[in-house]
């Protein structure tokens, strides 16, 4: 071989090496580039904003697939499948869900409900109070939190068998309401903005909590997908953080006219006018507070875990679990808050 020959073969098999070193150094994120499938809802939320910017693909390096779903209850479902790994679903179908044995955790509270979720009654119906419901016909998205509270509410008073409870998602009760199919309905935003402009509001969550039902919205995660993607998990966890404190630290801010709320307002398939007004309806904990006893924090004695005992010990009531588990700190994990800068 010439030595020209011998050169060229030793440039080769160096660059070769290079090639092989440097593609072991990049991040595995970078070369493996895993799909994960999120189910969100409607609501709205100051971290759909970090959705629009793709702040969430850039912090984790996934291929993310943003799931819309009409309730929480299709969330667990899908998520009971292993179809979606992380989900946006409310307490009283997570309850539901890990009473069952679905393998999932609360990493997040993306709100306490307080006024957002409102029952609404038609105006013309003649219900002026809660016991006028006697022989309507009802709305609610089942295995929901509104489900939960409407459930709750008919036990407190008194009417539970009464009134007729009707299964519809809330992308569907708008047009039920303008058709006259239903008196009432039992829902969040966008639906329940668009139901309020022909009726009013009877009772709202923030009512039924301050009777001892407390309810909220969280993301949920699968627990064997958080154990494998822990790094990516925490990243995911500080966008989330980034993205509510900015609006928890300046809600003025966030106007019908600003980018933020137009961003949600795309994301939730409503205007940008609706957005402000709701967004006050809700609490935001950031990750200090959910860290502590209060949210995430605690165990057992951990106020998630509290209200997802307390709730499925109401389903359970109502037969809508078969059992209620000894200990629901199963269900919650706060190592990402605890651990978010």
């Amino acid at each position: 071989m010439s030595t020209t020959s011998i050169a060229t073969l030793r440039r080769a098999l160096l660059g070769g090496l290079c090639l092989a070193a440097c593609a072991a150094a990049l991040p595995a994120r970078a070369q493996t580039a895993p799909t994960v499938t999120i189910g969100v809802q409607s609501m709205f939320g100051p971290w759909k904003t970090a959705i629009a910017d793709k702040e969430f693909e850039k912090a984790t390096g996934w291929k993310i697939n943003w799931r819309k779903f009409d309730s929480g209850g299709d969330v667990v479902t899908a998520m009971a499948s292993g179809d979606v790994q992380i989900g946006v679903a409310g307490s009283s179908p997570v309850a539901a869900a890990v009473s069952r044995g679905v393998p999932i955790q609360v990493f997040w509270i993306l709100d306490n409900i307080n006024d957002a979720e409102a029952l609404v009654v038609r105006n013309g119906s003649g219900i002026q109070k809660p016991q006028d419901l006697v022989g309507k016909k009802l709305a609610v998205p089942f295995v929901s939190t509104t489900h939960f509270h409407t459930l709750f509410a008919l036990e407190h008073y008194g009417i539970a068998g009464k009134v007729s409870v009707i299964n519809l998602q809330p992308s569907d009760i708008p047009a039920a309401w303008a058709r006259g199919d239903i008196d009432a309905a039992f829902v969040w935003d966008p639906a329940l903005g668009k139901i309020k402009q022909t009726g009013k509001v009877l009772l709202t969550s923030g009512d039924l909590t301050k009777l001892g039902k407390a309810t909220f919205d969280a993301l949920v995660v699968n627990k064997e997908f958080a154990a494998k993607n822990k790094a990516a998990m925490q990243a995911f966890t500080q966008v989330l953080q980034n993205s509510t404190a900015s609006y928890v630290n300046n809600p003025n801010a966030w106007t019908a006219q600003s980018d933020m709320v137009r961003k949600v307002a795309q994301q939730s398939g409503a205007q940008p006018a609706e957005v402000p007004a709701v967004l006050a309806l809700y609490q935001f904990p950031l990750a200090a507070e959910q860290a502590g006893n209060a949210w995430l924090g605690g165990g057992k004695a951990s106020g998630a875990a509290k209200a997802l005992e307390a709730t499925a010990a109401f389903l359970r009531e109502q037969k809508k679990v078969p059992a209620v588990l000894p200990d629901y700190s199963i269900a919650v994990d706060p190592s990402f808050v605890q651990a978010v800068k």
